[in-house]
């Protein structure tokens, strides 16, 4: 990745969850900052997760920019789908 990451990374996490551990180590690998929001440390955040992702929403939910991409199976696809790199730079989001 050459490009500078420029999208606003958020991921909603709890502890234990080794998918959140996964999602973060590939957004880690590609020098991806990111805002972390751990519903163990803040409860009132799953309210907050369930009105951007839907309720009944599985951990992690992952947001990039104004884009919901899902979970972890759903950011690694979009890696393996060559389309994560130019989402992180700003670039608009391919479905």
């Amino acid at each position: 990745m050459t490009a500078a990451i420029t999208a606003a990374i958020e991921i909603y996490t709890r502890p234990g969850c080794g998918y959140c551990s996964a999602a973060k180590s590939l957004l880690t690998r590609k020098k991806a900052a990111f805002t972390e929001h751990d519903l163990a440390a803040d409860p009132t955040l799953r309210q907050k997760m369930w009105d951007r992702a839907g309720a009944g929403s599985t951990f992690p939910q992952i947001f990039i920019g104004e884009t919901h991409v899902g979970g972890c199976d759903e950011l690694f696809a979009l890696d393996r789908e060559g389309k994560l790199d130019s989402m992180l730079t700003g670039e608009k989001a391919i479905s």
